[in-house]
């Protein structure tokens, strides 16, 4: 009888094709995979470290995986990722019952050079099209541990998405810590927009959707590529995270509010009814009552498509952990209710305009009632869901959908 190996995937997308990845290695040694991770002779679990939250998940599940192979229902656990490449040394003293820890640096990494087994459904799935991070945001501790920027090849990205567009994908999401330097290491410029248009080529029946664009290296060029392709989603992930020029400044941002505003209006412009999907920071070190109300009155003058918000939180090893006048956890608190009650009335606002309109959807899978899908403005596990009246719809394939419903995050409608 085969062993077993199952994985818990932390973190970001990112993270999910490492695991995809892992997980690919051991079906090749003979492994079964099997979805039941607290009960598998292996079980892997990949970490975040991004921030406090994602370090306290990650230990949570890890302790979880401890008491059940005390228990006897695991034999083997792995503990990859983030958190160990940033505490491999106080986990293993720590963690005894860990067989096996494995940091980010064990990973392949352009994230290419061995086959995957996708965890995702598989009518989407993610590509990673760079590894490393060129950026030295004072907050964030990526850089350090993932190391220099490191794009893949443009014909080694473009082969594994037509394996996945052959074996049924019709969504291909490209990540990477920030897409739009891709190709400044290994081509000597930015090639973003070579690499949108020949993905583009590969099947008009399918979406490309883009995550993760720095506002200061994103390039026009790749706003007209997005533009003048029906196949790519008019989806642009823009994570901005403070408009104040002194807060910015402080996180080493390399933009101003001036650009960003800027910026914002040319997409626009050049691409009516894009949905920008972006992201805030509040209570970073010395962030004034003006400096956030200046986020507040941005927020709700910009009207986003889509907008998150982190709390911001301290990194050991981060230049602005060291930072004076460091918030106070309550103070953030106050600060992130306030954006995100902002944000969920324009989000109803803009859900609203959609009714009596006709989408196009990706059905997801089947409820009880009705089925689940989504549009391409909402990413998955994200963003919102479009909830369909139909008979017999296919998962994973395409349909027109005529919303009737609108609520803060989600749409109600029937096949057209």
């Amino acid at each position: 009888m085969k062993k077993t190996i199952s994985v818990i995937s932390l973190g970001c997308p990112r993270n999910l094709v490492d695991s995809e990845m892992i997980v690919s290695e051991f079906t090749k040694k003979g492994y079964r995979f099997q979805g039941d991770a607290f009960n598998s002779d292996t079980v892997v679990v990949n970490t975040c470290a991004f921030i406090e939250d994602a370090k306290r998940e990650s230990i949570d599940v890890i302790l979880k995986a401890i008491d059940a192979k005390k228990e006897g229902d695991i034999k083997k656990i792995i503990v990859a990722g983030c958190l160990s490449e940033r505490y491999k040394k106080e986990l293993t003293g720590e963690l005894k019952e860990v067989d096996e820890f494995r940091g980010v640096r064990d990973f392949d990494r352009a994230g290419g050079g061995r086959g995957r087994l996708l965890l995702t459904p598989k009518h989407y799935a993610y590509i990673k099209i760079s590894e490393g991070c060129a950026n030295r945001c004072a907050y964030c501790v990526i850089p350090y541990l993932k190391g220099k920027y490191k794009s893949r090849a443009i014909d080694s990205i473009k082969k594994e998405a037509a394996c996945l567009v052959k074996n049924g994908a019709k969504e291909l999401i490209l990540v990477g810590q920030d897409t739009s330097l891709y190709g400044v290491d290994s081509y000597g410029k930015k090639r973003l927009g070579d690499l949108l248009k020949g993905l583009a080529d590969i099947s008009k029946d399918m979406w490309i959707r883009l995550l993760y664009l720095h506002p200061a290296n994103l390039d026009k060029e790749v706003i007209k590529v997005i533009k003048d392709n029906e196949n790519i989603c008019k989806y642009i992930d823009l994570p901005l995270e403070h408009i104040s020029d002194r807060i910015l400044t402080q996180m080493a941002r390399r933009t101003n509010k001036k650009e960003i505003s800027s910026l914002v209006e040319y997409i626009r412009k050049e691409i009516p009814g894009a949905s920008i999907r972006t992201s805030f920071i509040v209570g970073f070190p010395g962030e004034t009552d003006k400096e956030f109300k200046e986020l507040l009155s941005f927020v709700k003058e910009m009207e986003f498509e889509r907008l998150g918000v982190f709390k911001y939180s301290r990194e050991e090893g981060t230049p602005a952990y060291d930072y004076k006048d460091q918030v106070s956890e309550k103070e953030k608190q106050k600060r992130f209710n306030a954006i995100m009650s902002a944000q969920q009335d324009i989000s109803k606002k803009i859900n609203k305009k959609f009714i009596g309109r006709t989408l196009k959807v990706l059905i997801e899978e089947k409820n009880r009632d009705c089925y689940a899908a989504r549009t391409e403005y909402d990413g998955p596990d994200i963003d919102g869901m479009v909830y369909v009246e139909g008979d017999n719809l296919r998962i994973g394939d395409f349909y027109n959908v005529k919303i009737t419903d609108a609520y803060e995050y989600d749409l109600i409608g029937y096949t057209a």
